[in-house]
């Protein structure tokens, strides 16, 4: 006859107390351990999800509200018409419009919706505030204008929008200038919209001098080409020590030009 199978619980009454209490440490201890792990995740996961994640949400934060390069916005006086501007969110642009927000808000800064539009280049936004009336001309406490922060970021389709409306092409010795600005970070288009819609090439600021002083200082080949086409040969820089320095400047840059075209043509050669 076939052996009978063995029964495990009769097994388990036959092992030695020492061995089945052994087993029994073993299960609380893997238990134990198993607890500890899910424990040491979940502080992990807390840790990279909480913590890391509030030093992005303030660092954003900062960067946002805070940083130079925003004109020191201040978030507590925003209206949700310059969230929406500087977003680039139209929709809600223009039902906060039609709501009834004023389109001329202003922060503490005399920061405007146009401003933060400009900003961004959100070009649909910023036509959207214009056509409800917005001042493109408006200033902040810096005398920046959205016409400047066009150029800033070089969006040459808000510069447009701005100058057919009326925007000033030319600022005050005192304000910020937009063509200087254009100039120094190389936005030829925002240059040759300014240049023709009459903004002066020769104007001469005390601290930053000519927009094509700046062109050779910041090596712009494109926008020193443009403005020694627009501008007036006999007073290119200003002084004798601004038309020296920037005579210099300008040799260097075609200098660095000629040897670069000389290392593509050897380099083609061989």
């Amino acid at each position: 006859m076939p052996e009978e199978m063995s029964d495990p619980s009769a097994d388990l009454t036959n092992k030695p107390f020492a061995v089945q209490l052994s087993n029994v440490y073993l299960s609380i201890l893997a238990l134990f351990c198993f607890k500890l792990f899910v424990k040491i995740s979940l502080n992990l996961l807390t840790y990279f999800y909480i913590v890391c994640g509030n030093r992005k949400e303030a660092a954003r934060i900062s960067a946002e509200f805070y940083d130079y390069g925003q004109q020191h916005r201040s978030w507590a006086d925003r209206s949700p018409l310059h969230d929406a501007a500087c977003q680039g969110r139209l929709l809600a642009l223009r039902t906060l419009i039609l709501q009834g927000h004023s389109v001329n808000v202003m922060t503490i800064d005399h920061v405007t919706p146009l401003h933060e539009t400009c900003l961004g280049n959100h070009v649909a936004c910023a036509r959207a505030l214009i056509d409800a009336g917005a001042n493109v001309n408006a200033s902040t406490i810096d005398g920046v204008t959205p016409l400047f922060n066009a150029c800033a970021v070089g969006s040459v389709a808000c510069t447009e929008i701005l100058l057919e409306n009326g925007a000033k092409p030319q600022s005050l010795v005192h304000q910020p200038s937009p063509i200087h600005e254009a100039t120094s970070k190389g936005h030829y288009g925002c240059v040759e919209a300014l240049v023709t819609w009459g903004a002066d090439v020769d104007m001469d600021i005390p601290h930053l001098g000519t927009a094509l002083y700046t062109a050779c200082i910041c090596q712009e080949l494109e926008c020193a080409r443009k403005l020694l086409r627009e501008g007036q040969l006999a007073a290119l820089c200003g002084s004798l020590h601004s038309r020296y320095f920037c005579s210099n400047a300008w040799t260097k840059v075609r200098k660095r030009q000629l040897h670069k075209h000389s290392y593509l043509y050897d380099y083609k050669k061989y």
